[in-house]
């Protein structure tokens, strides 16, 4: 209906919002304001698209729908990829004929019927009526009015035979958020059906080694060692420290710089490194750097490029014949 949402000024004082990361607080705007958003609250987003358009990871994505989902906040429908924003019409009011008629007809173009029926039980609360002639919805659902019935069990337990998967997804997030809290200090915090041993060991080396040559770790660090830790193996990670290192950079977001290039050629392992620079090698190509050379200045190119024998110390010889030069000088002054 509009090109364009309203955010209300006293976004920034809600009392949920204010608890949320500013990472939280990004996405919510985008739940509200991306360009798939409709009058009535419910829009197809796939996953794909909130990728491409906030510039977050798949895993990051998963991980913020489930996070709102869980704040009921969203509800997300993974088989029509569609969501529904929960309080859309507590702060979008259907009052006006115009308002009415454009939410009926993007009702018809709603693929769930339980996001529909979840909409309805939204407005029942605040007292507004949809006319649902032309919906496809159960009989007992008439022209004038809304269902009474508000059945939050429903409402949060819509998901069918992915819900058990679901919670699951949700305990193991919370267990990792508990451990970035607790910097990652006692292997002894870690108990967790989720996380196995063998996981908390992992995550216990790639900790050692950033500490020994990076520094401590703070909530953010932490995080980001999960993610780490989980995409790449120790070898590669302790690799990147290696580089980082002798190039005098050795800080989270130099390492990170490398990992992301790794990623961006598919490099999960120190076996797929090995592979991808042999490869470079035969091809001739200038591997085994990792810098942008093009963020750099043409002065410090071209200094990186100079020949430094410019710069050896000279010879016997040469110290001698400069020294008899200058005396033959002064002799003929």
């Amino acid at each position: 209906m509009a090109v364009y949402r309203h955010i209300h000024i006293d976004y920034w004082q809600d009392g949920f919002v204010l608890d949320l990361t500013p990472e939280e607080k990004y996405f919510y705007i985008y739940l509200m304001t991306n360009s798939k958003t409709s009058q009535c609250g419910i829009y197809e987003l796939p996953k794909r698209i909130i990728e491409t358009e906030t510039g977050y990871n798949r895993e990051t994505v998963e991980k913020l729908i489930c996070r709102f989902e869980e704040y009921k906040k969203i509800v997300y429908f993974e088989d029509t990829k569609e969501l529904f924003l929960k309080n859309w019409i507590k702060h979008n009011k259907v009052v006006s004929p115009k308002v009415k008629k454009c939410i009926e007809k993007e009702l018809l173009n709603v693929k769930s019927r339980k996001l529909i029926e979840l909409f309805l039980n939204e407005c029942n609360r605040y007292g507004y009526s949809i006319d649902t002639n032309n919906l496809k919805l159960n009989t007992t659902i008439d022209s004038v009015s809304i269902p009474v019935a508000y059945d939050e069990h429903k409402l949060d337990n819509h998901y069918g035979e992915k819900e058990k998967q679901k919670e699951e997804e949700k305990e193991k997030y919370k267990e990792k958020q508990k451990l970035v809290n607790c910097n990652l200090d006692s292997e002894t915090n870690l108990g967790s059906k989720d996380l196995d041993n063998k996981h908390v060991s992992n995550i216990s080396k790639f900790k050692t080694l950033y500490e020994q040559n990076v520094g401590l770790i703070n909530p953010i660090v932490g995080q980001w060692l999960f993610e780490v830790c989980e995409s790449i193996d120790y070898e590669l990670f302790k690799r990147a420290i290696e580089i980082a290192t002798d190039k005098g950079k050795c800080n989270k977001g130099y390492i990170n710089g490398i990992l992301k290039q790794w990623s961006d050629n598919n490099i999960k392992s120190i076996n797929d490194l090995k592979a991808y620079e042999i490869t470079l090698k035969n091809r001739g190509d200038n591997y085994g750097k990792y810098k942008c050379e093009s963020s750099k200045s043409k002065y410090a190119r071209a200094f990186e490029k100079e020949d430094e024998g410019i710069y050896r110390r000279p010879t016997d010889e040469e110290i001698e014949s400069v020294r008899r030069e200058r005396e033959s000088i002064r002799g003929r002054e």
